[in-house]
């Protein structure tokens, strides 16, 4: 599957800005997806603004409102992988979660 993973972050990145970063990483590590990280001014989370980040140029939309979990990630990436690529998804989606929770 061809996979683009993009982040739109403010500058300098705070919080969410900063996992969602930590989240490409992961994404671009375990599935060969292209990434980019846009930095705008615009406030429109998980929308066109900061904090966004969209795959194939959907934004990807959180369970709770506001903050992307792995199981968003990975319940939206489902329907187009195959599913010997998802396993470990999941943990590693976790560090960039856990790194952000340490330093709250």
């Amino acid at each position: 599957m061809n996979l683009e993973i993009r982040v739109i972050s403010q500058h300098p990145p705070g919080g969410r800005c900063t996992l969602y970063a930590g989240y490409v990483e992961v994404l671009a590590a375990h599935l060969g997806a292209r990434i980019e990280i846009e930095f705008s001014t615009e406030r429109d989370a998980h929308g066109s603004g900061f904090p966004s980040l969209l795959v194939n140029g959907f934004p990807a939309q959180p369970a709770d409102g506001v903050i992307l979990m792995p199981a968003d990630l990975c319940a939206m990436l489902a329907a187009g992988q195959d599913e010997m690529t998802l396993p470990g998804l999941a943990e590693a989606l976790e560090a960039p979660l856990e790194r952000m929770m340490e330093g709250a």
